[in-house]
């Protein structure tokens, strides 16, 4: 349970931090956002608040019981070895939490391993809320970089990381977590894109300070851009060859989670010409480079082994 005078010290340990570092400066914007989101987020390690994160994942995820993201007693491993366990609270009411840990090399980088916002609360930049204020956690102790996964065809959140936050993915992760029977990832395949977040980069910085990592997709387009993944006249996608020495577009569905539950088989088409088509090609060492809003990635144009053949794509 958070108690008032956790509240009062963080605010106190804020405001006592110098005001020359990165560190301060990361910490002021994290107390922006979080104050914008109308939430007070604290570190957390007690049982009974380990049990109400549980209890918020639970009802967010919805998984089966031997499914859990993380489960009490690894929580409180983690917190006392002294890992960053965060939550956001509307008053008394857990409304997101945030759970990392320390990854290699040791003492420059932090896994972010998990991440939620109650149903109730979303659309009001919770999620970024704690994101920035684990990014000021980490500056604080000299660590530069954090990683996470997400799922690639979840537009919503390839925009937030790619774009609101600044991140890079750095490689993908075919089927990561095994299948995972949850109300969300509903027993779909579970890729993802391991993503690093460099905390003290321009493109971070800028974006913190409420900067998206904008793209530009008509200009692409007209500078001989390449849509390798699109979607089709009935929404399914239409794989095309790339070209190198140009930009790759690959797209992604609107809502797969949607998708997923309508229509899996269409969804299992996504998750397929995506997989081929970005996995491949960062496989092969291309970068991405950006995500457009209106739903595409944007990769240089290094052609991938093992590229999928035009057409369309068939799980």
């Amino acid at each position: 349970m958070v108690r008032v005078t956790d509240l009062i010290a963080e605010t106190a340990a804020v405001a006592a931090r110098p005001p020359s570092t990165a560190a301060a400066a990361a910490w002021l914007a994290a107390t922006a956002a979080a104050a914008e989101s109308g939430v007070r987020i604290v570190e957390l390690g007690d049982l009974h608040d380990l049990r109400d994160v549980q209890a918020l994942f639970d009802s967010i995820w919805n998984p089966a019981p031997d499914n859990r993201p993380v489960t009490i007693e690894l929580m409180r491993a983690l917190t006392k070895a002294g890992n960053p366990l965060t939550g956001a609270y509307e008053g008394t009411r857990l409304v997101g939490a945030c759970v990392g840990f320390f990854g290699a090399p040791g003492g420059t980088s932090l896994h972010s391993h998990v991440t939620g916002v109650a149903r109730t609360a979303q659309r009001r930049s919770i999620g970024r809320a704690l994101k920035l204020h684990q990014r000021a956690w980490a500056l604080d102790r000299g660590i530069t970089r954090i990683t996470w996964t997400f799922d690639p065809l979840v537009r919503r959140n390839a925009w937030f990381n790619l774009s609101r936050l600044g991140a890079t993915p750095l490689e993908y992760l075919p089927d990561f977590y095994g299948r995972m029977d949850d109300t969300i990832n509903a027993d779909d395949q579970s890729d993802r894109l391991l993503t690093a977040w460099a905390l003290d980069s321009d493109p971070v910085v800028r974006a913190v300070a409420g900067e998206p990592v904008q793209v530009d997709l008509a200009g692409l387009l007209a500078a001989g851009a390449v849509a390798v993944v699109a979607p089709g006249p009935d929404g399914a996608p239409v794989v095309s060859p790339g070209a190198t020495g140009h930009p790759w577009l690959v797209a992604v569905p609107p809502d797969v989670e949607t998708l997923r539950a309508r229509a899996p088989q269409l969804a299992a088409q996504w998750r397929l010409a995506v997989r081929e088509a970005l996995g491949g090609a960062l496989d092969a060492g291309a970068r991405v480079h950006g995500f457009a809003r209106e739903g595409w990635y944007v990769v240089d144009g290094v052609a991938p082994a093992g590229a999928p053949e035009p057409g369309r794509a068939t799980p």
